[in-house]
């Protein structure tokens, strides 16, 4: 009895800390859907290690806009990836940090910064990733957001699971 109430109270527990782990905010403007989202505590100090040590480390991120259909299965409007990756030089002791959106290059960027690796890293700010034309006026969606860092030899983001995920919901008015 004590064992399934504690994993009952468990359970209720790990998507309240996934929720708090990822901020994300649906802003619809100018025909787009622009998604802004930060990962807390995303860059660890085992984070950090990893790209000192040269190792290339990768944040992806999945994005979906959703919505709700009675009686079925959410319904998936959109879907994209979104990868931040890190490669540290050690000799120059820079980072070469690439954007990459659905595998396609987007940004990249060199710097020395450690702050500016945990920016690009870690938040993202109102990327148009999806069209409005599609949505229903007056219907309420959810953007649906998956991080996932690699590699995964330590638990980079939290000690559940391979990533963090967290939704936010919002009503399209035209």
């Amino acid at each position: 009895m004590k064992k399934t109430v504690f994993l009952a109270l468990f359970l209720s527990v790990v998507p309240l800390l996934a929720a708090e782990d990822l901020r994300i905010v649906p802003l619809v403007r100018d025909g787009h859907v622009l998604i802004s989202f930060q990962l807390n505590d995303g860059f660890t100090d085992e984070v950090r290690a990893a790209i000192r040590s040269g190792l290339k480390t990768t944040f992806t991120y999945t994005i979906d806009l959703r919505t709700e259909v009675a009686a079925w299965i959410d319904r998936t409007m959109a879907s994209t990836v979104v990868s931040t990756s890190v490669q540290y030089d050690n000799l120059t002791r820079r980072h070469t940090v690439v954007r990459t959106f659905d595998g396609r290059v987007q940004q990249a960027q060199v710097t020395e910064s450690d702050d500016q690796v945990r920016q690009w890293v870690t938040t993202l700010d109102r990327l148009p990733l999806f069209r409005s034309a599609s949505l229903e006026p007056h219907r309420e969606y959810y953007v649906r957001v998956r991080a996932e860092v690699r590699p995964r030899n330590v638990s980079y983001l939290w000690p559940w699971g391979s990533g963090s995920s967290a939704q936010a919901k919002f009503t399209f008015i035209p």
